[in-house]
């Protein structure tokens, strides 16, 4: 049955739609585009299609990894152990949709704060300047986003061990580090991909390409995250780079809030939308 707080939510998701809708770029994204776009021009076409198959199978292989580690099973069960706080019955990530939308909130409002944690406490360790931390920053935080993701999707009860669920996961992702004047398109695509696709959603019927040239511009984030953290690891106090590790934190931390609002607000929109075809809401 299509509730009062069903109709609320919806109307958030509507009024969120509309701003990305609505979002003008500034100055500063438009000069990073420009810069990159120029950058991609002089890389032949065939190279530039390589580039951005290796950074899909790595986003995939990632993904896998994941979805297979003890870690991402225990969050699964810690799910599940939660859920059943409000119906006994739950048994399944599927089952998960016999929830109320304000129940499926509070569980994945559980685990976004966990997954915020860990990004910001993974920027803070690149942020001491440590050779290793450095050199893996672009992996942990691919890692820990997409595990944001993950976690996300199985909160509202979509279970990424299907494909489509694995495919529209990683789709997600890409989606939420777009540049926020290019959010709108990225959405519109989920949803039609969402629309076009038939339940139980074994297999994933829209792009399978992840990555492209408007994906790099949070990446080049990521890359002045670093240079700052490199030139200003030496500046201590009391042994502890303090500014270096502030902002390793806080860029971390700002990069998986925007993904996981994103992705929050997909998995809604999923669970609102079926459930209004099933209720006529």
């Amino acid at each position: 049955m299509w509730t009062e707080r069903d109709r609320v939510y919806w109307d958030r998701l509507m009024n969120w739609e509309q701003q990305l809708i609505s979002y003008e770029g500034n100055d500063i994204e438009y000069s990073t585009a420009s810069v990159i776009e120029r950058l991609m021009q002089e890389i032949p076409e065939n190279m530039r299609d390589q580039v951005f198959s290796q950074i899909d199978n790595v986003l995939f292989n990632v993904h896998s990894l994941l979805q297979g580690s003890q870690l991402q099973t225990e969050a699964r069960d810690r799910i599940l152990t939660t859920a059943r706080i409000f119906r006994e019955d739950i048994e399944t990530v599927l089952d998960l949709r016999k929830l109320t939308i304000d129940q499926l909130r509070y569980i994945s409002r559980q685990q976004i704060a966990r997954s915020r944690f860990y990004s910001a406490t993974q920027g803070a360790v690149t942020g001491t300047g440590s050779v290793l931390a450095v050199a893996a920053d672009f992996l942990a935080m691919a890692a820990v986003n997409l595990r944001a993701v993950q976690l996300t999707a199985f909160s509202y009860g979509y279970d990424v061990a299907y494909p489509f669920e694995m495919t529209a996961s990683l789709n997600v992702f890409h989606a939420s580090m777009l540049p926020d004047r290019l959010k709108a398109d990225g959405w519109a695509q989920l949803i039609t991909d969402v629309e076009d696709g038939k339940e139980p959603f074994y297999f994933y019927e829209g792009t399978e390409h992840i990555t492209d040239e408007s994906w790099l511009e949070e990446p080049l984030r990521q890359s002045v995250k670093l240079a700052a953290v490199m030139a200003l690891r030496n500046k201590k106090v009391s042994g502890i780079p303090l500014l270096s590790v502030a902002i390793g934190a806080g860029v971390n931390y700002r990069l998986t809030k925007k993904v996981t609002e994103f992705a929050e607000s997909y998995y809604q929109y999923r669970y609102l939308n079926e459930k209004k075809e099933r209720t006529g809401g």
